[in-house]
């Protein structure tokens, strides 16, 4: 049916396109429509477009149904490149605004603000089209259900699909319902997850066959997938690091290390300010599409950090280190809250928009700025035609080590890291002065969770107080301002106000990072916290049918289909992070429920885990977790947090870390406080070794591999 259906949809647009405040503020523009009482900054981007958009609230959609008009769904977020593209051609031209205006209600979405909508009509527009993306355009009936939808249009292409989808709703609106009705049920039954009744059994060759089935897909030589454009991906390759390292892998660990190692040299990287774009354009990791996400560097912290503990490369270091002083310095309210991303756009030197603006240098402004050092940066940075971009820009891209760049030019290795850490300085001053890409100043829960398990893994591994400080801080801001006192979560946080009910990924990534924050400074608040989140999902989100969870709360409006969010992307699902989460809860409060839950969930993903490994890297590492020896380790006394800390030097991806310097109520703690002496114990299932008060003793307990 489905088949048909997208034969069907794919033969209408072939028959039917050729072949898209104040007062005083609105003064100074030509137009002004509703968004303009918005707080989202992608939305307040298209406040002043002569297309009259609405935002998605009930007297919009109650407007449509009045006038019976089909909707324009445009989806986009506010760093997004081609969003702004499609806006530039279409949405600020008037003749493309009369089309949208006469004929139908447009709305305008913010991702990023409700990714429950933008998950229903990415799947219509993926049935469709078989991709998706941003912008995502989707014309649907006055109810919201689909009826056609894409990504980026040209402007062209916009108004001849916009005008016969207009005619064929005027002159046979029984074939528009036909093909909405097809649609939503396709919708309603895509990553359709059932209970999985067979035996839930997890082995090592259930993950073996997994990475033998990723292993086409890898880049061996330039790292990540072997095709472009190339994402950074932090879940998966965290889970390699641990797979390659458990296994004892050298092929799968060099590959690993390839990857992080491109990465960190390409253009993907910021070379002079520290932080990641969102992905790469080409295979080399070189040109990148140039918005930062505060999602991507809260992950790339965590892996970067896992992988200088398992590796003890120092450019591991060095980019964690200057990817958090990034995000201090150009994501951080002064609450301690994190905003949200950086465009890809920027004016340039003649006032134009231009993507990478910011970003991009010249030989002669490179040559004013270094002097003397210019031919050795050139060589460091690859400003010849490895490095070139496009017209007169370079990318800065490394391909070479500092101890290789050290020897072959005849220069102390610290010396040229003193270098490297000047020009950095005097190319970021200089950068400075430019206009800066736009900020997005919303500050959402779950990527703000994400960032917080970012600094607590830098402060685990690296031991810097102030990494602990602002991990403290920014909890403690999310406390204050997203947890409501009936104990769920809001999603947006703006202009000092807490908005939208929250979503499954909120209350995945914050436990998570609430049992990380436990785990390095025992402080039990936030284990609980996370428990009593834990509970409020179950209450609020939990499909007793299939044993998984629903990304919306039922307090929710319901839209045309209630989605569950199940393959790990660049952020993993928000059902594995919760599968995770509550394999490790199971654990601390000795609780039946939450593991028999946390298993059925892996076993109902079993099979697509298998096959489709790479779009299931976090259920992969739960499974790991499962099929091999996973540790408890819980340490009492006063001298528990010292001990935890001498056990996180090590690296050990099948633990968790349990501990008091009192007694405790934590089952998995209680009963083991002694005022006399600090013991380690070291459990699997409950079962207990003998405690030991030396690190070293313990960890002979332990079996790091697989």
């Amino acid at each position: 049916m489905l088949r048909t259906f997208t034969i069907s949809i794919l033969l209408l647009f072939f028959l039917f396109s050729c072949k898209s405040q104040t007062d005083k503020e609105m003064t100074k523009h030509a137009y002004t429509n509703d968004l303009i009482n918005e707080t989202s900054p992608y939305l307040l981007q298209h406040a002043h477009n002569p297309v009259d958009w609405h935002a998605w609230n009930d007297e919009t959609l109650e407007l449509a149904k009045k006038e019976n008009k089909l909707i324009i769904i445009s989806i986009g977020y506010a760093a997004c490149h081609w969003c702004h593209v499609m806006e530039h051609e279409s949405f600020e031209d008037v003749d493309v605004a009369k089309v949208m205006n006469d004929n139908f209600i447009n709305i305008k979405i913010d991702r990023e603000e409700r990714p429950d909508i933008d998950q229903v009509y990415m799947s219509a527009v993926q049935l469709m089209t078989g991709q998706g993306g941003w912008p995502l355009n989707c014309i649907t009936l006055p109810d919201g259900r689909p009826i056609y939808g894409g990504t980026y249009f040209p402007k062209d292409n916009w108004m001849q699909l916009l005008t016969k989808l207009a005619e064929l709703y005027k002159s046979d609106p029984e074939k528009t319902i036909e093909y909405a009705e097809s649609l939503t049920e396709g919708v309603k039954n895509s990553e359709l997850i059932t209970l999985n009744t067979d035996t839930a059994v997890f082995t090592k060759s259930d993950i073996e066959t997994a990475i033998e089935n990723w292993k086409s897909k890898m880049d061996f030589k330039l790292g990540g997938n072997n095709f472009a454009p190339k994402f950074p991906m932090p879940t998966n390759y965290d889970f390699l690091l641990r797979y390659a390292y458990q296994t004892e892998n050298k092929e799968l660990l060099e590959y690993t290390n390839t990857t992080l190692t491109q990465m960190a040299y390409g253009g993907i990287y910021d070379q002079i300010g520290g932080g990641f774009a969102r992905y790469s354009v080409d295979e080399k990791w070189h040109v990148p599409h140039f918005e930062k996400m505060l999602y991507d560097n809260g992950q790339l912290v965590s892996l970067y950090s896992n992988a200088y503990l398992a590796t003890k490369n120092e450019l591991y270091k060095e980019i964690v280190e200057e990817t958090l002083a990034f995000v201090e310095r150009e994501l951080m309210n002064d609450s301690y809250g994190f905003y949200s991303s950086l465009d890809a756009d920027s004016l340039d030197a003649h006032g134009e928009l231009e993507e990478g603006a910011f970003y991009v240098w010249t030989k002669d402004e490179l040559k004013e700025l270094l002097n003397d050092d210019y031919k050795l940066f050139k060589e460091y940075y690859n400003v010849n035609s490895y490095g070139f971009w496009e017209k007169e820009n370079y990318v800065l891209i490394r391909n070479e080590s500092d101890t290789t760049i050290s020897e072959k030019y005849n220069l102390d290795l610290t010396e040229l890291k003193s270098k490297v850490k000047s020009w950095k300085k005097t190319l970021l001053k200089e950068r400075s002065k430019k206009e800066r890409p736009r900020l997005d100043d919303k500050t959402l829960t779950s990527w703000n969770a994400l960032m917080l398990k970012g600094y607590i893994d830098a402060y685990r591994v690296f031991r810097n107080e102030h990494y602990k400080e602002m991990a403290l801080k920014n909890a403690h801001f999310l406390i204050q301002n997203q947890l409501r006192e009936d104990g769920g979560l809001n999603h947006n946080y703006k202009n000092g106000k807490s908005t939208i009910n929250g979503y499954l990924e909120d209350y995945a990534t914050l436990i998570d990072a609430f049992i990380s924050l436990y785990e390095i400074t025992l402080d039990e608040n936030w284990l609980n916290t996370a428990k009593q989140l834990a509970d409020y999902s179950f209450d609020h989100f939990y499909d007793v049918k299939s044993n998984l969870f629903f990304f919306t709360s039922d307090e929710d409006k319901a839209l045309i289909a209630r989605k569950m969010e199940i393959h790990d992307n660049v952020i993993p699902a928000s059902n594995s992070i919760m599968a995770k989460n509550l394999f490790k809860l199971s654990l601390y409060y000795a609780n039946t429920h939450y593991e028999k839950t946390s298993k059925q969930m892996l076993n109902n993903v079993k099979s697509e885990a298998i096959e489709y490994s790479s779009n299931y890297a976090n259920w992969l590492q739960l499974m790991t977790d499962y099929a091999g020896g996973y540790y408890e380790i819980a340490v009492s006394g006063k001298d528990a947090l010292k001990k935890i800390n001498e056990i996180n030097k090590e690296y050990i991806p099948n633990k968790l870390i349990a501990g008091a310097s009192k007694e405790s109520n934590i089952p998995l703690m209680q009963d083991r406080y002694s005022k006399d002496e600090t013991l380690i114990y070291i459990c699997v299932n409950s079962a207990c070794q003998l405690p030991q008060e030396e690190v070293s003793k313990a960890l002979t307990q332990v079996n790091k591999h697989f």
